[in-house]
């Protein structure tokens, strides 16, 4: 085990990401109250020291679980835009409906959201406070990807339909209603009416 770990140590980018990976896990199996440093250096494989060398205190490991999570859901959005450079409402259906199912299937953030009934309430915060940027950065990524196609609304109106978008799927990953397809489909059909190209939809399901 010494040699391992003594392996490991010496990859500082591999460490931080086995860590958070780690830190993950134990979150979702026992809640983030017991997750301490040295259980985690177990888990991750590392000595102590190199957890705190790699992910700082238990508040920035904290951040760190928060920060990747939102950056998997970025990812799968610009994912989805990128796979239908020409169909602006089948993006927006593939974008929608990936990311509800990626969250519909994600251990982490069901554990973070199940802390409002229980103790642990340390997450939480984080999730407010980073709410805003990622809510910022994920309709800056999706306003990069609409440019490319043509849609002939003012700019100021179109920023408007992607923060409509945008706080209605985040409001389905916290508190779903519907099946991801269905509340993908209930939201294209809203930006197609928007945009007078329901005809579009004809045949498609949506």
């Amino acid at each position: 085990m010494a040699e391992a770990t003594a392996a490991h140590d010496d990859d500082p980018i591999s460490n931080r990401n086995r860590i958070i990976a780690a830190a993950a896990r134990l979150t979702c199996a026992h809640g983030w109250s017991k997750v301490t440093m040295g259980r985690l250096a177990t888990e991750a494989g590392v000595s102590r020291q190199t957890v705190y060398n790699a992910v700082g205190s238990r508040d920035d490991l904290a951040e760190a679980m928060v920060l990747t999570e939102s950056a998997q859901f970025i990812f799968h959005i610009a994912e989805a835009f990128d796979r239908h450079p020409d169909d602006l409402l089948a993006a927006i259906h593939d974008a929608v409906e990936n990311t509800l199912t990626f969250a519909e299937g994600n251990a982490l953030l069901r554990a973070v959201v199940s802390a409002t009934h229980g103790a642990d309430t340390e997450l939480l915060p984080l999730l407010t406070t980073h709410s805003e940027s990622l809510l910022g950065t994920v309709k800056v990524v999706i306003q990069d990807r609409v440019d490319q196609y043509e849609v002939t609304l003012p700019p100021e109106r179109i920023a408007v339909i992607i923060d409509i978008v945008v706080r209605s799927a985040l409001s389905h990953v916290m508190q779903p209603t519907a099946s991801p397809r269905e509340t993908a489909e209930s939201i294209t059909w809203l930006v197609a009416c928007v945009l007078g190209r329901t005809e579009e939809l004809v045949g498609t399901g949506v």
